[in-house]
């Protein structure tokens, strides 16, 4: 056999291998409905853990308001506050703090799990970032814990300019 034929059976011997690969992974990929139930799951466990963090924080702070948020945002909570300055240059000055977490919603063809979070204190954004993973490698442990660490960093951006 000369090397023109064995190269020819080797590219096809190359192509049968990736073909059974591309099958395989087809196989295991999830459909997107298996998608949109493990986000569903993750979603529902973390928008309570979220509520959970933030009317902890409205006990710390009275003055807080907090409510759900489940909508075309996403699912999770906000807490907010409006304050009025006398001591400031214009007397009588709005302040307004607001903190909110979200589970972004499922988004056909969507692979990712998302918090989002913005904490705004006293007219001046603190927090604004987003973390994300693949559904499929999604760790809820480390979601939980970001979460926490989220409202920690609020906490303390908060009470630091009271």
């Amino acid at each position: 056999m000369d090397f023109d034929a064995r190269l020819r059976k080797a590219i096809e011997r190359g192509t049968k291998t990736r073909a059974r690969q591309d099958e395989l992974a087809q196989q295991q990929e999830l459909t997107e409905e298996e998608l949109r139930q493990l986000h569903s799951g993750f979603r529902i466990e973390l928008s309570d853990h979220i509520e959970n963090c933030l009317r902890s924080l409205v006990d710390h702070f009275p003055g807080f308001d907090f409510s759900t948020v489940v909508g075309d945002d996403g699912w999770g909570a906000r807490i907010r506050r409006d304050d009025i300055d006398f001591a400031a240059k214009r007397p009588g000055a709005s302040l307004y703090s607001r903190f909110e977490m979200l589970i972004t919603p499922f988004r056909p063809g969507g692979t990712i799990l998302e918090v989002a979070v913005k904490g705004t204190v006293r007219n001046r954004e603190v927090i604004n970032r987003k973390h994300f993973e693949k559904l499929t490698d999604v760790d809820i442990d480390l979601f939980r814990e970001l979460i926490d660490q989220r409202a920690l960093e609020y906490a303390e951006h908060y009470s630091a300019a009271r």
